[in-house]
């Protein structure tokens, strides 16, 4: 059986820590091969089973997402959210309900709101999903697609004037360097960026050769783009640089790309309203 890394979180303290789970073909296969009575189950019951079939050890069954869902919520909208709508459709999942039964969600709406009914939570989640979705989006194109992806990036936050001057500057296999934009529209000044799909964190030496070839074109400030994370000797190697090296990681890559509408698009927008004071006051003559 194949196993992934995840990413849990202790509920306790907040801290961030990573574990192994069954990968998400494994959670898929495990999900269609369970054993269904012909009156149906409860999602709480195909979860244990799936547990035992799995031999899933303590630590793995109490490992929590940062939305609080155990085991399965670390594969929700990717397997088990279209698999358990399927299992519904055909009577071998009970529909759930009452109080502590969990809920299914629909691949196209967001998570019910917290018992607090905080809407900012809510929208915190749903960006968080959006994140991971564009870094897994990232990794099945290819890196020709990244390079491209960053320069229409850094042109939305305003570097480089217009998509075509920062097509006239971009270029690639250039002593490390994946691209050089502009850094105001008059190009008074340039940055030099590498982009880099990376499967673990990045450590000292890419991003010290990196700083070599901004040594080499006499450039004082250059991007360092990774869908992973940097090693702290890289984030230190880069804070003790004479040159100016801003370092960006997955997480925040998608936060930028979601905030300067890269790479999404809007589905849904929701106005709040509250009661208008104002207009209940009465003109009293």
């Amino acid at each position: 059986m194949n196993t992934k890394t995840k990413m849990a979180v202790d509920p306790t303290t907040g801290e961030k820590y990573v574990i192994e789970l069954p990968d998400s073909e494994a959670v898929k296969q495990g999900i269609l091969k369970l054993d269904y009575p012909p009156d149906g189950i409860t999602i709480i019951e195909a979860t244990r089973r799936l547990e035992e079939k799995f031999k899933l050890s303590d630590e793995q069954k109490a490992a929590q997402t940062k939305r609080g869902e155990r085991y399965l919520g670390f594969f929700h909208y990717e397997v088990v959210v279209p698999e358990f709508k399927k299992l519904l459709e055909e009577g071998k999942l009970q529909q759930p309900g009452g109080r502590g039964k969990p809920y299914i969600l629909s691949d196209d709406v967001p998570p019910p709101p917290p018992p607090d009914g905080n809407i900012e939570v809510i929208y915190q989640q749903i960006r968080e999903k959006v994140a991971e979705d564009l870094l897994q989006q990232i990794k099945v194109n290819s890196p020709a697609f990244f390079e491209n992806l960053v320069i229409d990036l850094l042109v939305k936050m305003g570097y480089g004037g217009s998509r075509e001057d920062a097509e006239t500057v971009g270029r690639s296999g250039d002593g490390g360097i994946d691209g050089v934009i502009n850094e105001d529209r008059l190009g008074l000044d340039v940055i030099y960026v590498q982009a880099k799909r990376w499967t673990g964190n990045v450590g000292e030496p890419p991003v010290r050769d990196f700083v070599g070839a901004l040594d080499g074109e006499g450039v004082q400030k250059g991007i360092f783009i990774t869908t992973s994370d940097f090693h702290p000797a890289a984030k230190r190697f880069a804070e003790r640089s004479s040159k100016r090296i801003i370092l960006i990681n997955g997480h925040l890559l998608a936060q930028l790309m979601i905030e300067h509408d890269v790479g999404v698009s809007t589905v849904k927008t929701y106005e709040i309203k509250r009661v208008d004071s104002d207009y209940f006051i009465e003109d009293i003559r």
